[in-house]
């Protein structure tokens, strides 16, 4: 059985610094502010602790002001992705030399996926998208969320990799038996892909400046008896 990459969307494979999150971030923001009427002094407060709670502000929103989903997502991803991304010609080579399924999993809608996902060309590399209405707007890191994606794609003796931005979108993936790597600018210089032995290092299997050293990161493991 082929073995399979599960890769997180938003600041994963496009670079968190090209700023598309931060406008996303924005019109959240003034979702809660212009639409469910939340004053602006409780937005951040609010946000931080729907996150913590539930994994997304959507889900607090859901639960506590009864916000239709589709309106929310549609209207915090009505950016202009092609404006804000900057072309990547090496990404389809990165995505192309890696040994495996490939699936986009994500907190997003699918029609923002599929946006961002053409705008790079790369479409083509992702045999589905498990996006948040898949699972009825449940969001990573909920723990069973995770449990249908892998019997949706794994199975007896099948490895995966799960590539994210969030330490805590990676913690179950790992709990779950799939490898890890973070994609963090900044950990990812300063560990060269390796946390093996750092006491201070996130609690992943690699580190990754980009998405590009994926398949690196990947090659290496391979001596130590990781079958790709």
């Amino acid at each position: 059985m082929s073995d399979y990459f599960l890769f997180d969307l938003d600041n994963t494979l496009y670079p968190r610094d090209c700023g598309l999150f931060d406008r996303v971030d924005a019109l959240i923001n003034d979702y809660l502010e212009t639409v469910v009427g939340i004053p602006p002094e409780r937005v951040d407060y609010l946000r931080r602790d729907y996150f913590a709670r539930y994994g997304t502000t959507l889900s607090g929103l859901m639960r506590h002001h009864g916000v239709e989903p589709d309106h929310y997502l549609d209207y915090v991803h009505a950016v202009p992705v092609a404006e804000i991304i900057p072309p990547d010609p090496v990404i389809n080579e990165a995505l192309a030399a890696l040994p495996g399924r490939k699936y986009i999993f994500s907190n997003a809608s699918r029609r923002h996926c599929e946006r961002v996902l053409a705008h790079l060309g790369i479409a083509t590399h992702f045999e589905e998208i498990f996006d948040i209405i898949h699972f009825d707007y449940r969001p990573k890191p909920e723990p069973g969320v995770y449990r249908q994606v892998i019997g949706r794609v794994g199975g007896a003796g099948c490895k995966g990799v799960m590539v994210d931005d969030l330490v805590a979108n990676l913690r179950p993936a790992r709990a779950a038996g799939l490898k890890t790597i973070l994609v963090d600018p900044a950990a990812g210089a300063a560990a060269g892909g390796r946390v093996n032995g750092d006491r201070n290092a996130p609690p992943v299997d690699a580190v990754a400046v980009s998405v590009h050293e994926v398949g690196g990161i990947v090659s290496r493991w391979r001596p130590r008896g990781w079958r790709f």
